[in-house]
């Protein structure tokens, strides 16, 4: 089928007002002046009038704009010449996925709807953008969503944590996630591997990044069970590992670092390796972290320290602060965000970094020195980094 043919049949599809539910672009094959890493189309009734609503996404915010009919076929010419490897066209009746390749020939399947619908949904609302719907066959089959497409009642706060953590990994990742890649992926200490299949299914097959992913952990039992999921879905994209952290050794240095509630220092051995392998991108939420609570010791701070709820939070701001001023020091632009609501969970702090500059910045020193001496501790963190974080201290 020719690039014009396969508009031609897109169009059509988006034309159908009784059958056209939404068309999502994504995968950037070729650069242009244009910013927009995807876009979505769906039809829309505002103030009793039918429009068609189009969606545009580049790394850091969304853009939406409601056209009149008329005008949103021009719109959609536009944005089907904006260079996008991949098209999937979702209607009432069935599904179209057209991939286009580098050199212009259109590869397009059916398939029946993923979802049920008898009729489009036209409603006009703010709801939050989700990176994956919970529609999502692949969500039923790690347990987030039932047969019937909806979230299961223990399993909200999972939902939102595994679409929140995408969304910080997309705008990360900016135009490299934009469908050249590829692009290597490890989560460490990847437990029940949730974080570690979306990631995977979102880079490779709602984003078409080409994308490899690996889920590291010491349970047995736990990789076991993945890999036969893994097998299952017939996801050649994704491994799983049975190692600790410190030992495993990548066949190549990858491009991101997961690790999403590694126990006590475990993050901290996921952040060092990061760094260590030189990966571009670190991304750690925390979890139970004791190393420094029976470090603390302060006459000034003395009523704090005497309650031990207390002294247990001072410990994790300053264990997560000192991994982040230790990570400036190895060269990483670093910031601490709470990356979900505490109602999905109350462990939702998140370290992100992103390797941006040389290692030894004096006024990261002064600043992860001045935190160290002041609480006179000896972080994980600095004994993991090894003698890289030890010939910067010592200058």
């Amino acid at each position: 089928m020719s690039e014009q043919d396969y508009k031609a049949v897109v169009k059509r599809a988006a034309a159908d007002e009784k059958g056209f539910v939404r068309l999502t672009l994504s995968g950037r094959l070729r650069g242009d002046d244009t910013p927009w890493i995807k876009v979505t189309v769906r039809p829309v009734l505002i103030r009793g009038e039918r429009r068609m609503q189009f969606s545009y996404f580049d790394a850091k915010k969304d853009v939406t704009k409601n056209f009149a009919l008329d005008e949103a076929m021009g719109r959609l010419d536009e944005a089907l010449s904006m260079g996008f490897g991949r098209v999937h066209v979702q209607t009432t009746s069935g599904e179209l996925h057209a991939r286009i390749t580098r050199k212009g020939k259109v590869l397009m399947t059916e398939a029946k709807p993923s979802r049920a619908a008898a009729a489009p949904t036209l409603a006009h609302d703010r709801a939050k953008r989700r990176m994956l719907d919970a529609g999502d066959a692949f969500l039923q089959a790690i347990g987030i969503t039932g047969k019937d497409g909806r979230v299961l009642g223990s399993m909200h706060g999972k939902f939102a944590q595994v679409n929140e953590f995408l969304r910080i990994m997309e705008q990360a990742l900016g135009a490299r996630g934009d469908g050249r890649g590829p692009v290597s992926v490890v989560d460490c200490g990847c437990g029940n591997a949730t974080l570690t299949f979306a990631a995977c299914h979102y880079l490779n097959h709602a984003r078409g990044v080409r994308a490899s992913v690996v889920g590291v952990d010491t349970n047995e039992e736990l990789i076991d069970k993945c890999t036969k999921l893994r097998d299952r879905l017939g996801w050649k994209e994704i491994d799983f590992r049975r190692s600790s952290i410190a030992e495993y050794a990548p066949s190549a240095p990858p491009d991101i670092v997961l690790s999403l509630h590694a126990c006590d220092t475990a993050t901290d051995e996921a952040i060092a390796k990061g760094v260590l392998w030189g990966s571009r991108f670190l991304f750690a939420a925390p979890c139970c972290q004791h190393e420094l609570h029976k470090q603390l010791r302060s006459e000034a701070f003395a009523a704090v320290l005497r309650h031990g709820v207390l002294r247990e939070r001072l410990a994790d701001i300053l264990t997560d602060a000192l991994r982040a001023a230790a990570l400036r020091v190895m060269g990483y632009r670093t910031d601490v965000i709470e990356f979900v609501s505490p109602e999905a969970t109350s462990k939702n702090v998140m370290i992100r970094a992103e390797k941006a500059g040389k290692p030894g910045d004096a006024a990261a020193l002064r600043e992860y020195l001045a935190l160290k001496e002041h609480w006179k501790v000896e972080p994980a963190i600095e004994r993991m980094l090894g003698e890289g974080m030890r010939r910067h201290l010592e200058r």
